[in-house]
């Protein structure tokens, strides 16, 4: 079980190396996938969290690193994750497994955002269903959506789900501020 430091305590609750660690060991605990090579989930993890942190490409940080795999056998590895429903769920195991205990108790008001990734690339039959269109942005029209629900508490923000849109799954004005109560039951969280 994850310790939460105490609001009081004189230490910053979380360091660099810290927020490192509690991500690593969660997406190894709740994510798994069968490696080749001299090289463990965990290199695989450790090289998408600095790309993550720093945004940066996977190439670029593979490069930059010695002893590592190529930025294509990182994308070799990350080809072999395409059951976007197990995927998924892992995702959302990772994340609710770390809901700090007084928002796991409460009633907290959520918000839930709909991200939009461009997509450049032709439309075949394994990306298709995950095609969205939308308004031009970034030079396209076409992106992979998801969408994500979480809760604001104290000034912090915590994710408490991903979903991956499929299609026109959620026709929902993006510049709407309120959602009713039958779009927010759709959501599949």
């Amino acid at each position: 079980m994850t310790i939460y430091p105490s609001s009081l305590s004189p230490a910053p609750a979380l360091t660099d190396e810290a927020t490192l660690e509690v991500a690593l060991d969660c997406l190894l605990e709740h994510l798994s996938l069968d490696m080749q090579g001299g090289y463990t989930l965990q290199d695989l993890f450790e090289i998408l969290l600095r790309a993550a942190s720093r945004s940066d490409s996977i190439e670029h940080t593979t490069q930059r690193l010695e002893g590592v795999p190529s930025g294509n056998g990182i994308r070799y590895h990350l080809d072999k994750l395409d059951d976007i429903t197990t995927l998924e769920s892992q995702l959302n195991a990772a994340l609710q497994s770390r809901i700090p205990p007084k928002i796991r108790k409460g009633k907290h008001r959520i918000a839930i955002d709909l991200h939009l990734i461009p997509y450049y690339g032709s439309v075949n039959v394994a990306t298709e269903p995950y095609i969205y269109r939308s308004q031009a942005k970034a030079g396209t029209t076409s992106f992979f959506a998801y969408a994500t629900v979480y809760v604001i508490c104290r000034n912090k923000r915590v994710t408490l789900g991903i979903h991956a849109v499929v299609g026109r799954q959620y026709q929902i004005d993006e510049n709407d501020d309120y959602l009713t109560g039958e779009q927010i039951a759709l959501a599949q969280f």
